[in-house]
Formats: C-alpha cells, structure tokens, sequence
C-alpha cells in the first residue's frame, strides 16, 4: 500500500505531474534552458506521453485557461443574434465571469507570480497577448450580432481582452490559494465596460429614503446591513443626510404580471410596494438572521427561485421594503 492511498489522498493525474515537473525545472533551469524532454524525464514519463497531454512546452502553463476560454468562445458563438445591444453585453459579461468560477490555482497562477525566476518574462506577454485578441475577437463579434457598431465592438473586445488578463494576473499576485478569481472578473469588467454600455445621459441611481428615525436607519443600513457611508452632510435645522455606498446599481423595470409572479414565487401571498429595494448578498439566510436580529421584520423566509438565487424579504427601518438574493450561479 502507498503513502498515498493510506492517507486516502488521490493520486495526482500525468498532466499534474507533468505540470509539476515542468514549474520545479523552470524555476531550477529557467523557462528556455528547460526541454520537453527534460520536463518527461523529471515526472518520470515518456516524452511522446508528453503530447498526450500538452501540444508545446508552453501549453503546461496555459492548459487550464485555455479550456475555460474554449468554452467561453463556445459560449458566445452560441448566442442568439436577433436582440439589443445590452443583451448581448449581458451575454459577455456572463460568459467573462464564468471563466473565473471555481478556477483553482495551477502552474499558470505559480508562473505569473514568479515569471522572473522562472525567465518567463518574454513568454507570458506573448502567449497572453495571444489569448487577449481571441477573447477581444469573439467579444467584439457577439456584440456586433447585437447591433453594435464595429468601431465601439473592437473597442469594447480589447477592453475586455485586457481586463481579463489583467484580472488573472491580479489574482495570482494577491494569492490564488485564497482569493477567488470571479470577483476580480466582475471588478475588471467594470472597469473595462464603459466602452459598450448602451449611451445615457444617467450616471448614477440614487435611491432618496426619507428616515423620520434618522439615526435608527443609519446605523442599520450603515452598520447592519453593511453599506459604507460616502458622505454625509448637516445643515441648519437639524436636516440631516448620509449617502452610503450600494455598489453597483440598477433600475429593474416589472409590469403588474411579473410583480404578482414574483410575489408568488418569494411569498406566501404577500404583496410588494410599488417600489423595493433589493439587495445582492453572499448568503441570503446569513443576511437574513443579521438584519432581523437588528429590528427589521422578516415577511419572507429564503427560497431558491426560479431564476437561480435565494430571495428572503423584509420590512426595514424607514418603512423599507427589502428582498436579499444569493446568486446561485457564478455568472
């Protein structure tokens, strides 16, 4: 019996131990003056097993990337071509954060954190260079089927080409064992999407509350529900107002059919205000326990949608009506 199989821990497959290999001689030799033959010989296989499993020296690196971006490309090729432009840079923006989901770290992440040391500088520029034009190309070509003229199209494909590497790069730098690499997608896609966003005038939701309990509502949504307060200001009379900080905002527009489906679904026969805010949580009966603890009154426990998420609702301080949602699915 082996080590391994009395401490029940699986057995590393040919394409790890070929990885491992080749990231010890690197970081030993450098990345030139290591051979295909050398990397077989140190994992103990032969060199044609090499090619089983990767097609250059290079691919070691980038084999697990490069199967998260055939899907991504698979994915919007896919995609329907008769909608609006801002369907189809939902489109991108799903299929770019998916790359990220549940993507472990690997020789990739090792190489990026240690590219002088392993003399990869010139290499990873090339073969990242490589990878940015096709995700730039394939984003560029599902927004022009939205409608998308092809000047603002290229522009927003190397806008999303650059935040994704730059997002991988991010993520091995601030430790890929403990930092997830979707999140760090969403921030770059931020980032990088003014380019395709739909032209408006609006550059900002504000959601105006008027809190006869003022301090009660500050420190609730400031310091319960976690909304970091940007600014706050005084004036005569004793007016009082604080704007915190929601992230990212938006402006969901429901017909009565759809506000009585999804008080069916979140509900059990409760009724929504005209206007309810919602907010987007890490973990909904978390969120939920939280801010019933704080004095808001659950109206809703948590249940998982139709649409993927968990949605729980509230009545909050300044007679707010809140729905917290978990989004089930990385994108």
């Amino acid at each position: 019996m082996t080590a391994d199989s009395r401490s029940g821990r699986p057995r590393a497959s040919s394409r790890e131990v070929l990885a491992e290999a080749a990231c010890e001689l690197f970081l030993e030799k450098g990345y030139d003056a290591t051979s295909i033959a050398d990397i077989a010989q140190r994992a103990g296989v032969s060199r044609s097993s090499f090619f089983n499993y990767f097609g250059s020296k290079g691919d070691v690196l980038w084999a697990g990337f490069d199967e998260r971006l055939a899907a991504f490309e698979r994915r919007l090729a896919a995609d329907r071509a008769d909608d609006a432009t801002g369907e189809a840079a939902d489109d991108v923006h799903a299929a770019t954060t998916a790359i990220g989901a549940d993507f472990a770290p690997d020789s990739l992440a090792l190489a990026l954190v240690n590219s002088a040391a392993m003399g990869l500088g010139e290499e990873l520029e090339r073969e990242a260079s490589v990878r940015r034009s096709r995700i730039s190309r394939v984003v560029a070509e599902r927004l022009r089927r939205g409608g998308m003229d092809r000047l603002r199209s290229d522009v927003a494909g190397s806008a999303v080409g650059g935040a994704v590497l730059a997002a991988l790069e991010a993520w091995a730098r601030s430790g890929a064992g403990t930092t997830e690499l979707a999140p760090l997608l969403r921030d770059a896609l931020d980032a990088a999407s003014a380019p395709f966003r739909v032209r408006a005038s609006v550059r900002q939701l504000r959601v105006v509350v008027q809190a006869p309990d003022f301090d009660e509502a500050l420190a609730f949504y400031r310091d319960v529900v976690g909304l970091p307060q940007a600014e706050a200001y005084e004036a005569a009379g004793g007016a009082r107002v604080a704007i915190l900080d929601a992230g990212r905002a938006t402006l969901e527009l429901a017909n009565p059919a759809q506000v009585a489906f999804i008080d069916a679904v979140e509900t059990d026969g409760g009724a929504s205000d005209r206007i309810r805010i919602a907010l987007e949580v890490d973990d909904t009966a978390a969120a939920l326990a939280r801010l019933a603890a704080a004095g808001a009154v659950v109206e809703a426990a948590p249940r998982t949608t139709p649409w993927r998420s968990v949605n729980a609702r509230l009545r909050a301080p300044a007679d707010l009506q809140l729905t917290v949602f978990q989004e089930l699915d990385p994108s």
